[in-house]
């Protein structure tokens, strides 16, 4: 009497099913991966902390009509340079804020960007919030 079973099933396991999926996945994420990177810009953005620090800043404002103002005192476009430099004379960081009016030349913004240029002062462009 023969007791063995006559459809034995065969312990061997077939790779080729595996790396065909391996494969196709492997293709799919190289295909895919280019699209997922966003297309931003490499830009340095202040870090925040619990505290703003005020040392060191000097406010420049320039109105519709293009007159510059150092932290609320008129000041004359040949007089600007010295005028920002004196108040931040001998400050650890310092910082201009640049607020302009959305209706002034941007050459006047142009000209306070260079004197911080110049001088290896960094510039900060205020806006309003929507």
């Amino acid at each position: 009497m023969n007791l063995r079973g006559r459809n034995k099933v065969s312990p061997e396991f077939s790779m080729s099913s595996m790396t065909d999926i391996v494969f196709l996945l492997l293709v799919f994420f190289l295909l895919t991966s280019p699209s997922i990177t966003p297309e931003a810009l490499d830009l340095l953005l202040p870090s925040a902390g619990g505290k703003t620090q005020t040392q060191g800043k000097v406010t420049v404002s320039i109105s519709k009509e293009g007159v510059f103002y150092v932290d609320a005192t008129e000041a004359t476009e040949e007089d600007l340079e010295t005028r920002i430099l004196s108040v931040l004379q001998g400050k650890e960081k310092p910082t201009i804020m640049l607020r302009s009016d959305k209706d002034a030349a941007v050459s006047h913004s142009v000209r306070v960007m260079d004197i911080a240029n110049r001088n290896k002062i960094q510039i900060v462009l205020a806006v309003k919030n929507n």
